[in-house]
């Protein structure tokens, strides 16, 4: 192979070894990360399945306001009546009154739960503990998205590099064919020589297929996680200066912030108040009604032209025994309450975990960057020299051919490294707890769940959601 090829093939694999060269309108992963963050179909259903968490709220509070209704009735009747008068000891005369009428009926009732043995505040406060466990479950959802997100990219950046990288092989392996066969013509090599060149073409030509494959693959992992086409990428940067810089406070910090422990702790919370809501069923409950019924006409007597009546009553039960259903639900919510005691500590264990794995697995991709850089320039000085010592007679083409293709896989192992650096810190960052757009520094408006639960908390009445559904 000429000196001029050589360089620029080393130019070309140069340009691989830093993935994908910026583009002037280049894609970043920045700006995919915002894209996920906005249109990601399942976290978009996740914020709606907050949404939905939030309305328990107000159908708890509803435990404390008055019920009223109204009800009517009217209609045609028919009505005979017949009496008796006696009118001595063996006589009596008899009167029938016969008819229609049209009676109708109007009344209002409301009542009022005084005291149900605490269940209503205590439902509150279960429904706000769910509420803001299924808030940590949103944010676990967006940590796992822009996790997705930047692995997405990266894969895209590293199977894209590796496919310009075997295709480069190709064509220098193409190029080494025809030499050797020239030099074959002239009697300097045999024919096993032009062989060794062929089958070494072949296989470059099978690693671009499989090259290709992987990069149509993250092209639609790409397209499905961020949510739009790919352009060009320009290279990701590591986010580990956004972690703990020591194991033992990415840790604790994980353990103390990590969305999945705080909602196995919120769950713990709404668990213990569904105990209080169970055995608030032992305790009596006195409430108070008032009625109101307006009358015109009777059912029952062709006389009544008009009536009303009106009641204010109390009413005080205490249950005795219900058949034990009360009993078996209190026992079955305090197995729950221990059931989620035993979550919240298998969340901590498995962020204890995530948190140790992913810092190994970043120091690793760290150290690897190193080794494989340094694997890269060995392989190309020997390169070089296989080939000078090749010219002269003392190496064969096979060991060209094999030292071409240690320098390719050095490259392509830099080029994993580098993918594996930045997902690593990415994995680090979701695993302690602190993967979102503000530590990020997204150009991207967090989505603030509050503002629905405060536009439904206190709603009284009304169907349309606050989006005006």
């Amino acid at each position: 192979m000429t000196r001029v090829g050589l360089q620029s093939w080393a130019s070309a694999v140069a340009l691989g070894v830093i993935l994908v060269a910026p583009a002037a309108r280049a894609d970043t992963l920045e700006s995919a990360l915002v894209q996920a963050y906005r249109n990601n179909p399942s976290l978009n259903a996740q914020r709606a399945a907050v949404r939905v968490t939030d309305e328990s709220v107000p159908q708890a509070l509803s435990g404390y306001r008055p019920r009223v209704s109204i009800t009517a009735t009217g209609g045609e009747v028919s009505s005979s009546t017949t009496s008796k008068t006696p009118t001595g000891p063996d006589s009596a005369i008899y009167n029938t009154m016969s008819g229609y009428n049209s009676p109708f009926s109007a009344g209002v009732t409301a009542s009022q739960t005084l005291f149900n043995g605490f269940q209503t505040a205590n439902k509150t406060r279960q429904a706000e503990a769910q509420v803001l466990a299924a808030r940590a479950g949103l944010f676990n959802a967006e940590q796992t998205v822009l996790l997705n997100a930047a692995t997405a990219y990266m894969n895209l950046l590293r199977d894209s590099a590796i496919l310009d990288l075997q295709r480069r092989n190709v064509e220098v392996l193409r190029e080494q064919l025809r030499q050797t066969t020239d030099r074959f013509n002239v009697g300097e090599v045999t024919r096993t020589d032009v062989a060794q060149a062929e089958s070494s073409l072949a296989a470059g030509r099978s690693s671009v297929l499989t090259a290709q494959a992987n990069y149509t693959a993250s092209v639609a992992t790409y397209r499905q996680v961020i949510g739009s086409n790919p352009g060009k990428l320009a290279p990701g940067m590591p986010v580990d200066r956004f972690s703990p810089h020591t194991l033992p406070t990415a840790i604790s910090t994980g353990i103390a912030i990590n969305p999945a422990v705080t909602s196995a702790q919120y769950n713990v919370d709404a668990a213990l108040d569904a105990v209080k809501v169970a055995e608030g069923a032992l305790y009596p409950t006195v409430s108070v009604q008032g009625n109101y019924t307006k009358n015109w006409l009777s059912t029952q007597s062709l006389s009544v032209m008009e009536s009303y009546s009106a009641s204010v009553l109390g009413t005080l039960s205490v249950p005795i025994y219900q058949g034990g259903s009360e009993y078996s639900l209190i026992r079955q919510a305090k197995e729950t309450l221990g059931q989620r005691r035993l979550d919240l500590d298998t969340a901590r264990d498995s962020v204890r975990q995530n948190v140790v794995k992913s810092w190994g697995q970043l120091d690793a991709a760290k150290a690897n960057i190193e080794a494989t850089n340094a694997q890269v320039q060995a392989a190309e000085i020997a390169l070089n020299g296989v080939r000078e010592e090749a010219r002269v007679g003392q190496r064969t083409t096979l060991d060209v051919l094999n030292a071409q293709q240690t320098l390719v896989n050095a490259r392509v192992a830099v080029v994993t490294a580098q993918h594996d650096r930045v997902v690593a810190s990415y994995t680090l960052l979701a695993a302690v707890g602190r993967l979102s757009p503000q530590v990020l520094g997204l150009h991207v408006a967090p989505y603030n769940p509050t503002v629905h639960y405060q536009q439904v908390r206190d709603s009284w009445a009304g169907v349309r959601t606050p989006d005006g559904r």
